[in-house]
């Protein structure tokens, strides 16, 4: 099986599982930390006669990260394409489980077993919050409606502001953002990297810095997930 993945989670969530499967990644698949395979560009431009010179027998992609023309190239090519579509927890968890089988799994690998009782184990939030979540800075950007990332933070007791916005990554003015009801910022390092100097300093309130793979990303991290995101807001709490 040679397999092509356009999607920085189904990458590392392919390589870890099915190891020597994967033939080419984009240039933005940054785990397994030494996955070595050819680059074929970013999710939004990527290079498709080098894809298709790869002669894959799949290549794995997702409704958001990826142009629907560029897939449509493969598929005239002949080449077989396989769109996933990921908006909360358990749709990550039955596509990521499609996507390795896709890829010739026989078998479920631990580390999907590992999330999926990572996250049911959990127990109900003590308290709630909102929370803001900016994505990009120049122009602002922030988490909308109907966001994996903002389902991730939801089960975490954390509710996203802007969770009833018609769109889903609405841009915003810094004079919304400070007017907006909330009681914390959430501030991921992907795919805009904030830092403590490049970000929080525009908040009237706690500000969170995240690794942005644990919260945007949906593969093998999401077993360590919870922890991770959990230990950072309550940082933030006892901050305030």
């Amino acid at each position: 099986m040679r397999v092509v993945s356009l999607v920085p989670s189904l990458t590392e969530a392919v390589a870890v599982s099915l190891p020597g499967v994967l033939v080419g990644a984009t240039d933005w698949c940054t785990h397994p930390a030494d996955l070595a395979v050819p680059r074929i560009g970013g999710t939004k431009n990527p290079d498709v006669p080098a894809i298709i010179a790869l002669r894959p027998d799949l290549v794995v992609a997702n409704e958001e990260e990826n142009r629907a023309p560029d897939l449509a190239a493969l598929r005239a090519a002949g080449v077989p394409v396989l769109v996933t579509e990921i908006r909360e927890l358990p749709q990550a968890l039955s596509e990521l489980d499609r996507v390795l089988r896709a890829c010739g799994a026989v078998t479920r690998p631990r580390w999907l077993g590992e999330a999926e009782a990572a996250w049911s184990g959990l127990a109900p939030p003590l308290t709630r919050r909102t929370a803001v979540v900016p994505v990009w800075r120049r122009p602002w950007m922030v988490l909308g409606r109907d966001t994996f990332a903002g389902d991730l933070l939801r089960r975490l007791g954390v509710d996203n502001a802007y969770e009833r916005h018609a769109e889903r990554y609405p841009r915003v003015t810094l004079d919304e953002l400070g007017a907006v009801e909330k009681d914390l910022v959430v501030l991921p390092d992907e795919p805009y990297r904030f830092t403590a100097e490049d970000g929080p300093e525009a908040f009237d309130v706690p500000a969170v810095l995240l690794d942005g793979r644990h919260l945007t990303w949906y593969g093998p991290s999401l077993a360590w997930a919870p922890k991770v995101i959990g230990t950072a807001l309550r940082q933030g709490r006892e901050d305030r």
